[in-house]
């Protein structure tokens, strides 16, 4: 098959697929009233607030830095992350870590609820070797990133089922 038609084809099936009303799996539709959102947070230097914000305006959402000029607020009630000790070696030191992030939030238009205040923690456990500090210390920071993109395709999925 030439590189033409194969071109033509691509673009074809693009077309088609963009004219059904296709969307890929998981991606979020934005309701009516979030044209303009406004996130608001106590701490806006949180992973979780910086990666719904990018996602947000990565579907289209205006997100402004002013609740004055929102159709919709985002509130944030809670935003926390940490570790516990699950498990310690027969000499007390700690084996086995678990990482939790949790998330307390809502969304409103107005006076209207479009999300009722949710709560939601996300925990994930990995072992622990002192030897490996390092290397432990950049699993761990991978695990919350990966929680807190789990955290936030699940709030935009609720979001978007509204």
């Amino acid at each position: 098959m030439s590189l033409f038609r194969l071109t033509t084809c691509s673009v074809l099936a693009a077309l088609s697929f963009s004219g059904c009303g296709f969307q890929m799996p998981g991606a979020f539709t934005v309701p009516e009233g979030m044209q303009r959102t406004y996130i608001q947070s106590a701490d806006t230097f949180s992973l979780f607030y910086r990666a719904l914000r990018t996602e947000l305006q990565a579907a289209g959402v205006n997100v402004v830095d002013s609740i004055d000029d929102a159709t919709a607020v985002f509130i944030i009630y809670h935003d926390n992350t940490g570790q516990r000790v699950l498990s310690v070696s027969a000499r007390n030191v700690p084996t086995e870590y678990e990482v939790f992030y949790t998330i307390e939030y809502g969304l409103q238009s107005g006076n209207v609820s479009l999300l009722e205040v949710q709560d939601m923690t996300v925990t994930r456990d990995y072992t622990y070797d002192a030897t490996l500090v390092l290397g432990k210390a950049k699993e761990e920071e991978l695990m919350r990133n990966a929680i807190v993109e789990d955290l936030v395709r699940i709030v935009l999925k609720q979001i978007s089922v509204q």
